[in-house]
């Protein structure tokens, strides 16, 4: 496993430059070893009689051919993966862009167009040039593939074969893109086990050829509907035999293209989603006397939800959970308490931010109709769902880790902390506070009741308690329940109050012996809550919300 000494943005940026060169490195030489099985294969068949040698009519030929399908294999990575992000991307709908541009052209000049439409603009202007990329691409690859076979006899004319070859493989090509837009595969999926690159690799392609093998199916049906209207005239004649023949050499190039974009798509995923060590070498000079600075600088100077900052915070959550670098998480424990601090502000930060906009799309959808009863009786394909929302989840596999990573540092300073930092800094009480209002928020969102009650809120004299839910609002609550659940924004929204719930679990069980004396004490508000008004909920709900998880009822 790399590491790496990081001091300024630029050396940051150095991380991602040396991935994409091993991705680009890597990918030649697997399509080249694609590419010349595929041609070993391809002229072995009975079916394919050429008057020229395997691989090529011409030496100087075929290492055009070669070049050419290696120079489209580039141009579809690089496309693909400027797109890539570590965050789900949300483009301007075609509506919003056929509104700035009437904006741009009648309104009158002086007027600039916001930063949120703006973002969004580029965004979908990078995918419509990845869609033209792809298009490019799957023409010049199949020209460089197929060439050689449809060539062989001399007949139909080149000039067909050219025309035809190009069409059918811009065709394929625009069709891979347009499904590579439509499914949303720009995002990069951190994988939650890190296993080593060549194992992750090998897992994968049983999956990439299945889907090159569906994909290439669809597009060669849909490339020979098209090219049905492809005037052309032939000067010479075609037997059926031969015909089927070029439509089997047709389908087989199709399909080693899909493929190797397949096998690309899964190999920059593999390569960009591994952990990076961000730490120097261990026994140097730098690692005795401040190992956490290069951690540091990258989550605190890179830029915000880029690639480099994922993998930082994916390398802070795994020391801080894992055993292996323990030396790494001492070192977070200093005598002076700064280098603690820094981890836990960094880490705070998006639960905060995440909290805070989900509680004002809360308050805001409130204020003209009820949120919750609006929201749940929506259709799972209801085009009303609100992106704002969806767009605050964008931030979920960051907030994963962070809330993971405050939770595995505040049960581990309960031994690790020689000095005391964690409680000396107020910074318990913030990351059980942050972690409770996060929770109390997404329940919310979910239809959770969150109110506070008394203690002898429907407790019978033996300590019962009775339900008072009627029959008839037990259905309804249950199909509310049903619809709600069918939401696509359910999953993301139960996926995050599980890793909160998890987490605060943990924080519980460490120290369950103290905050179960804190609460005889009642000191348990005052240790364990924030004294300042929470991000979401009052005080009191927060301090409900833990004696449910000291209870283990929660």
């Amino acid at each position: 496993m790399s590491t790496i000494g990081i001091g300024n943005e630029g050396d940051t940026a150095a991380v991602v430059k040396h991935r994409f060169l091993g991705f680009l490195i890597w990918q030649s030489v697997q399509s080249t070893l694609v590419y010349f099985v595929f041609k070993s294969v391809l002229f072995s068949f009975p079916f394919v009689r050429t008057r020229n040698p395997p691989f090529a009519p011409s030496l100087i030929v075929g290492f055009f051919a070669f070049l050419t399908f290696h120079l489209s294999l580039l141009l579809f990575s690089t496309s693909f993966s400027a797109v890539a992000s570590p965050q789900p991307h949300s483009p301007a709908s075609p509506s919003d862009l056929a509104l700035g541009l009437v904006r741009l052209v009648f309104v009158s000049g002086g007027q600039s167009f916001p930063t949120d439409f703006r973002r969004r603009a580029r965004i979908s202007l990078s995918l419509i040039l990845f869609v033209i990329a792809c298009a490019l691409s799957g023409s010049l690859s199949l020209l460089s593939v197929c060439w050689s076979c449809f060539d062989a006899g001399g007949s139909p004319p080149r000039k067909y074969v050219l025309a035809t070859l190009g069409f059918r493989g811009l065709t394929v090509g625009l069709f891979y893109g347009l499904y590579y837009v439509y499914k949303q595969r720009w995002g990069l999926q951190f994988p939650i086990v890190q296993r080593p690159a060549f194992f992750s690799f090998k897992m994968g392609l049983p999956l990439a050829t299945q889907q090159a093998l569906k994909l290439s199916m669809a597009a060669y049906l849909l490339s020979a509907v098209l090219a049905v209207f492809l005037h052309y005239e032939l000067k010479g004649q075609v037997t059926m035999g031969k015909l089927i023949a070029q439509q089997i050499n047709f389908y087989m190039g199709v399909f080693v293209v899909y493929l190797c974009w397949e096998l690309n798509h899964h190999l920059h995923q593999v390569l960009h989603t591994k952990r990076f060590t961000f730490a120097p070498p261990k026994g140097s000079a730098a690692a005795e006397t401040n190992p956490s600075e290069p951690l540091l600088a990258a989550l605190e100077q890179s830029r915000p939800k880029s690639l480099v900052q994922y993998l930082a915070y994916l390398d802070l959550c795994m020391v801080c959970e894992r055993n292996v670098d323990m030396w790494r998480r001492s070192a977070f424990f200093e005598e002076t308490g700064e280098t603690y601090k820094r981890v836990m502000a960094v880490c705070l930060r998006p639960l905060e931010q995440f909290a805070s906009k989900l509680g004002e799309s809360l308050d805001s959808s409130s204020v003209d109709k009820p949120f919750q009863l609006s929201h749940q009786l929506w259709s799972p394909a209801d085009s009303r769902l609100d992106s704002r929302l969806l767009e605050i989840f964008y931030d979920f596999q960051l907030c994963a880790w962070c809330a993971q990573t405050v939770s595995s540092l505040t049960v581990h300073s309960h031994k690790e902390d020689r000095f005391g930092v964690a409680q000396l800094s107020g910074s318990n009480s913030a990351v059980t506070s942050t972690l409770l209002s996060c929770l109390i928020a997404v329940e919310t969102f979910m239809g959770k009741k969150t109110t506070v009650q008394s203690p002898n809120y429907l407790m019978g004299p033996a300590n019962i308690k009775w339900a008072t839910l009627s029959a008839g609002r037990r259905e309804s609550a249950m199909v509310v329940s049903a619809r709600r659940r069918a939401s696509p924004l359910y999953s993301k929204a139960y996926a995050m109050a599980d890793v909160l719930r998890t987490s605060i679990y943990c924080i519980v069980s460490e120290f369950h012996d103290e905050m179960l004396n804190s609460a005889k004490a009642g000191l348990l508000e005052k240790e364990w809550i924030i004294s300042s008004k929470p991000l979401y909920g009052a005080p009191e709900l927060l301090l409900q919300k833990l004696r449910l998880f000291l209870d283990f009822q929660a």
